[in-house]
């Protein structure tokens, strides 16, 4: 794994989106909304759900079966 794309810290926002803080100190908001529509994806519509994001050392996860690609997050996500 390129180590820029490493999730070392992530905070769940307002409106599905994600605060993430990677490897190298670069802060970026990504928005989770589009990927709700994808099954992987739908039980996250729960609040509850969303909110319980945290990071393995290397991506944000939900739980065993929700993880999104770390490059995806960096790649997409918005710098801050």
């Amino acid at each position: 794994m390129d180590a820029c794309w490493r999730v070392i810290k992530v905070q769940a926002l307002e409106e599905y989106r994600l605060l993430l803080t990677f490897a190298q100190g670069e802060r970026k908001i990504f928005d989770m909304k589009p990927y709700l529509q994808y099954p992987m994806y739908q039980p996250l519509q729960s609040k509850v759900l969303f909110r319980s994001v945290h990071t393995n050392g290397e991506t944000a996860v939900w739980n065993d079966d929700i993880d999104i690609a770390p490059e995806t997050l960096y790649e997409d996500g918005v710098s801050l």
